[in-house]
């Protein structure tokens, strides 16, 4: 096995497992599970019917690339979203399907970093998504933590990045918006990446699965590739951008998402791919095509967000410091007392799962950005995140 496994740190959700073993929650009280960011509202019967249509194409093996009316759709969309010319991103060249952008994000670092050159570093927000940090670890390249926080709004300060760190950084992930926080990365801070991306020849990696759940309709978070091509950066030299239908269509099971931007980048990347075994089956394809070119069901997904955040906020506002971020559909909640007995006592008095903030951060310049945090995602249908508004609401009363 490669040594490289025993760098790895247990998944956040296997720890907030261990933290529950053992504690019987009230019998009472129904179990309301915001932990995992899993949406829970329908899936768009367009996508659902595309799949049925075209369930013969299991009969067919797919291939890498992905059919080229995927692509197209992946583009336009693109265009139109980020208000980029339609003849701006190459379907053929820039444009390749992924199943999710979990596995993506972390097999781009597996093609990307050259372990070969000494002490490779990939840079990661902290807070963070636990993939990019596996992902670094395994492709044996040394993860560099840049906090994201309060202070910061919580986005990440590339200023405050050494200039030996990024000499050898071979690739940074972003997240915006943010996992867990919800912060919005503004086209300012994006072109300052790209100028550091220029001068020291890293790439960028950048996380945009959230960026479709928003709370101002008229303020989309902006894109990498929107700043990139703002800035003349038009073939997006060392950008690439990962989106998925998880969140937008809340279709976490359909496995659908797409990788865009730099034509080199890519081009090596499906190299990699094809010896990867990782193409989208084909009713796949046609049911994401659906989603990538309605946006009807997007626009109605945000309402009912913005729904439950008014709600859950609106019986919390009195007995903590809650506000709803601009994007995702994540509360970063600050405890009173430690993170992990905060969600331990929580479960065990009110039967609630919310995920400990430490679980998903780690301990850089003496300082841990997720400890007294939770992060509670509102996933659930909307009158359980009232009910569990209410019973947190208690909870904390009772503290």
């Amino acid at each position: 096995m490669t040594p490289n496994l025993k760098h790895l740190h247990p998944y956040p959700f296997e720890k907030l497992a261990q933290l529950k073993q053992g504690v019987v929650p009230p019998k009472d009280k129904s179990h309301i599970a915001l932990s995992m960011g899993e949406p829970t509202h329908a899936t768009p019967h367009l996508i659902q019917e595309a799949l049925l249509t075209h369930l013969h194409g299991l009969a067919n093996y797919p291939t890498t690339k992905g059919i080229p009316e995927l692509r197209q759709a992946i583009a336009g969309w693109i265009s139109r979203r980020f208000q980029i010319p339609a003849d701006a991103v190459n379907a053929e060249t820039q444009v390749l399907p992924v199943n999710g952008t979990r596995e993506a994000l972390f097999s781009f670092a597996q093609c990307l970093i050259d372990s070969t050159k000494v002490a490779p570093v990939v840079v990661m927000p902290n807070p963070f998504y636990q993939i990019y940090e596996g992902a670094a670890l395994l492709a044996g390249a040394e993860p560099y933590y840049l906090n994201t926080l309060e202070d910061s709004g919580y986005l990440p300060d590339f200023d405050a990045v050494p200039d030996e760190i990024w000499q050898r950084c071979q690739l940074i992930y972003i997240c915006s918006p943010g996992n867990p926080t919800g912060s919005v990365i503004d086209q300012a801070s994006h072109e300052k990446l790209l100028k550091l991306a220029e001068k020291h020849d890293f790439v960028i990696a950048s996380d945009e699965c959230y960026t479709e759940i928003y709370d101002d309709e008229s303020n989309p978070p902006p894109g990498l590739l929107q700043t990139a091509y703002n800035m003349g950066n038009t073939a997006f030299k060392r950008c690439v951008i990962f989106h998925s239908l998880s969140k937008r269509s809340n279709a976490p099971g359909l496995r659908s998402g797409f990788v865009a931007g730099d034509a080199e980048l890519l081009k090596h990347y499906f190299q990699y791919r094809t010896y990867h075994g990782c193409a989208m089956p084909l009713p796949t394809q046609h049911a994401s095509i659906q989603a990538w070119q309605d946006e009807r069901h997007v626009v109605e997904n945000r309402r009912l967000y913005r729904e439950k955040f008014a709600a859950f906020i609106d019986i919390l506002g009195d007995v903590c410091t809650v506000t709803q971020p601009p994007a995702s559909f994540y509360v970063w909640l600050k405890t009173p007392i430690s993170d992990t007995e905060f969600a331990k006592q929580l479960f065990a008095r009110q039967n609630i799962t919310v995920l400990p903030g430490s679980y998903l951060s780690r301990d850089c310049d003496g300082v841990n950005p997720g400890l007294n945090h939770v992060r509670i995602a509102l996933v659930a249908p909307l009158d359980e995140c009232i009910e569990a508004a209410q019973r947190i609401k208690n909870f904390l009363n009772s503290l």
